[in-house]
């Protein structure tokens, strides 16, 4: 009887906003740590959050010396004819060693495929690669070694993907915040606030933000609008369009997606058997606290897995969307 192959060990990667959170990430066992610059490059680009050039190279110092990688995300779209920011971004990132840079813009993949060949690439969720054909594209045209795939596949259909376009290697996510149409190049939130997260990085800017409390609870808004209404015994959400609640046929609900968070640890045995190579954690805009808890137990889970133990019992609803947990289109279980 042969024997079974060898489960191979995924990375897990992991969000850091704050150099704190860095190092709680590579302190908590992240194999890698996504952060982006402290501009519109990246796709978390909120005030207090993200690296200076400087916070950066100490960042990537710090994780090296205890064997983790740092990955740059430069996953915006540069604007028309002003893509100098980003061409610095992607400078910056080989010049400090970053060990990749996670991009979605074609335009600023050839550039850095053209100037920067010593730095590793992947390509962002945002470019929306989810077919072999599509991969195989950016692999063999501009050198891609990672894409991270969007939240549409089941883990059929990734295992199905993976022995087709080796040895580009393949990242899910497994944990946090979902995005509605197509993996957060988003338009909706432009369309309120003027900024627009495909290009200034910026999804329901705080600014732009509004909480009222009324005799009946609280009322949340999002550049003028109406976007939910709390009862004083229901936690209030952040204000983001694709989260809100809206009256059609005199009934509220949530239209495009409701609160809740991705939650794979009761699959992570398929998604380890499908070849994925990375499991990524959402969550940059997040705390300390938050990212410490999500590392730790996707750890245990990953490790459990690899050692042929059953999973631990994880508890993570505490640090939940509203509390609640799917797997998402992983499974597809509304099909």
């Amino acid at each position: 009887m042969a024997q079974a192959a060898a489960l191979t060990r995924p990375e897990l990667v992991c969000p850091a906003g704050t150099p704190a959170a860095l190092r709680s990430a590579v302190d908590a066992g992240a194999d890698c740590v996504y952060v982006g610059f402290r501009d519109e490059t990246n796709a978390r680009n909120f005030p207090g959050l993200n690296f200076s050039r400087k916070e950066l190279g100490e960042g990537i110092a710090y994780a090296h010396e205890r064997g983790a990688k740092v990955l740059v995300a430069i996953n915006t779209f540069p604007h028309a004819g002003k893509p100098d920011i980003w061409h610095q971004a992607v400078a910056d990132a080989a010049r400090l060693k970053a060990d990749a840079a996670i991009l979605a813009d074609i335009g600023l993949i050839e550039h850095a495929h053209r100037l920067h060949p010593e730095l590793r690439l992947h390509l962002s969720v945002q470019a929306a690669a989810s077919n072999p054909e599509a991969i195989r594209f950016y692999a063999e045209r501009f050198g891609v070694k990672r894409v991270v795939l969007p939240r549409v596949l089941t883990v059929a259909e990734i295992a199905a993907i993976n022995p087709r376009i080796a040895p580009v290697e393949t990242e899910v996510f497994v944990f946090g915040g979902l995005c509605v149409m197509a993996e957060g190049r988003c338009a909706l939130s432009s369309y309120v606030t003027g900024q627009s997260p495909n290009m200034n990085g910026v999804c329901s800017p705080a600014a732009d933000v509004r909480y009222t409390e009324t005799h009946e609870g609280i009322t949340s808004e999002l550049g003028g609008f109406t976007i939910n209404k709390f009862r004083a015994t229901e936690p209030a959400g952040y204000p983001t369009l694709c989260k809100g609640r809206f009256i059609t046929h005199d009934k509220a609900s949530y239209l495009f997606e409701e609160p809740t968070s991705l939650n794979t640890i009761a699959i992570l045995p398929d998604l380890i058997r499908a070849g994925v190579t990375a499991f990524k954690i959402e969550g940059r805009q997040r705390g300390r606290a938050y990212v410490a808890a999500v590392v730790q137990a996707f750890r245990a889970g990953v490790d459990a897995v690899l050692a042929g133990q059953p999973l631990p019992d994880i508890d993570l609803d505490r640090i939940t969307e509203g509390g609640k947990q799917t797997t998402g289109a992983y499974e597809k279980a509304w099909r």
